[in-house]
């Protein structure tokens, strides 16, 4: 009789505790993960998969039973400074707060079971100074069978881990968590690196750096590689050849994984590849008139400048006729029989070939006489 007494006692003590405290260890998420006044950050919280179609929130107070609700699942996405998701196949709702203030700084993940609800508790360590642990990037996205590199800051002496929500982590510099290659660099102090390559989409989850009692949550996505975005990743040489230039040159980058296609008369490529029938003629054709012009050139800039000092020469002699030249050219005709004709011309041309019809002309009557 007094053992069942005792019994009942203690079933009664215990469900009132449950009832008061809910139901822990049915929830996993991050314990206590430093940030800076104004920033965001996104915590997931791990439930088992039994509670997929459950109302999920986010409960806000240091002691669970005086705790605020702040947002849920069954409510608006986003309210105020607070927003909420949940991954049924994952068996993940993530929490996301805006705006980080001093005062934000004890949560609870829950999930609604009638009276018995099931939570767990983190905290955030906000301040104005710069966090222990620091990741810029907590969103990062990759393709199937590619890689990522996530980079952490911290100024702890113990260098972080690197782990899986979830799952296990990282034990050694070159790994494997849940079939994904895994790279560690800690070479540069106060900062890690965790490479993550040969990317699957089983790859996607949550991750986190560990240092001490704290975390840093990142979210890994690795896309699917479709047909597309793999003729994009990986170009045939024939689709485009670039020729290198002196004076210009192109790059290509292509940062979306839908398909682009860049029209072929919109681009000009220098150098001997095969162009379009009217870039030819319109080179064949400035070519001839380089050309034309140049030999219009070299022609008749000489014969100007030729010219220009003829007439020069020819201003500088007197106008008045020398007899001597007209006797010499006279003698040259006929030495025996000259009958000079004086003549009253303008030019040294005029008279040259004046001077030789003059001549003609006696040599003429010498073959008449005789």
């Amino acid at each position: 009789m007094i053992v069942a007494v005792h019994l009942r006692s203690i079933t009664a003590i215990y469900l009132s505790s449950i009832a008061l405290s809910g139901i822990h260890c049915q929830i996993t998420t991050v314990s206590k993960v430093p940030m800076k006044v104004g920033d965001s950050i996104s915590i997931p919280c791990l439930y088992e998969q039994k509670y997929s179609d459950n109302v999920k929130y986010l409960c806000k107070g240091n002691v669970w039973i005086l705790c605020k609700i702040v947002i849920a699942t069954n409510q608006q996405p986003c309210s105020g400074r607070f927003c909420i998701s949940d991954d049924t196949k994952q068996g993940i709702f993530t929490v996301t707060i805006t705006n980080l203030t001093d005062e934000d700084k004890f949560f609870w993940c829950a999930v609604k079971i009638l009276l018995l609800d099931v939570h767990q508790y983190f905290e955030l360590s906000v301040t104005t100074g710069t966090p222990s642990l620091y990741v810029s990037q907590k969103e990062i996205t990759g393709h199937e069978g590619g890689s990522v590199t996530v980079l952490c800051r911290y100024i702890y002496p113990e260098v972080p881990r690197w782990c899986r929500l979830g799952s296990s982590c990282l034990t050694a510099q070159t790994g494997s968590i849940d079939g994904t290659t895994m790279e560690i660099n800690a070479s540069v102090p106060n900062v890690f690196n965790v490479t993550m390559s040969e990317l699957r989409t089983e790859s996607s989850g949550w991750y986190w750096f560990a240092s001490e009692n704290q975390q840093m949550p990142v979210h890994i996505t690795a896309h699917e590689l479709s047909s597309t975005t793999a003729t994009i990743l990986r170009p045939k040489t024939t689709d485009l050849t670039v020729i290198p230039s002196t004076t210009c040159q192109t790059s290509f980058l292509l940062t979306s994984t839908e398909t682009h296609t860049a029209p072929a008369a919109n681009v000009t490529v220098n150098g001997t590849g095969s162009g379009s029938p009217q870039d030819e003629h319109q080179s064949f054709t400035t070519v001839i008139i380089v050309t034309t012009t140049m030999v219009l050139l070299l022609v008749v800039v000489p014969a100007a400048c030729l010219g220009w000092r003829m007439i020069m020469h020819n201003k500088s002699k007197p106008e008045v006729w020398d007899i001597n030249v007209v006797s010499d050219a006279c003698s040259f005709c006929n030495r025996d029989n000259i009958h000079h004709r004086h003549l009253h011309i303008s030019s040294f041309l005029g008279k040259y070939f004046t001077i030789l019809h003059t001549c003609s002309a006696d040599k003429t009557d010498e073959v008449n006489n005789i």
